[in-house]
């Protein structure tokens, strides 16, 4: 199991992360990942496989004014 902003999360242990946020509905230009406690790169999105027991934290940059 995967826990993805403090929610198990079943079937994306395979997938690497940014697959996982496409899939999810995220914009890759607009979120920080944070995986097992260390910032992710955006560069190593499409390289970083999601394994069990992997921990991410997605931040969404929200503009406003």
């Amino acid at each position: 199991m995967i826990k993805v902003n403090g929610e198990n999360v079943e079937n994306i242990a395979g997938k690497n992360v940014a697959e996982y946020l496409t899939e999810s509905g995220y914009d890759i230009k607009r979120v920080a990942v944070e995986l097992n406690g260390d910032i992710l790169p955006k560069s190593q999105y499409s390289d970083t496989i999601l394994k069990e027991d992997d921990c991410v934290e997605i931040v969404s940059f929200v503009g406003g004014g």
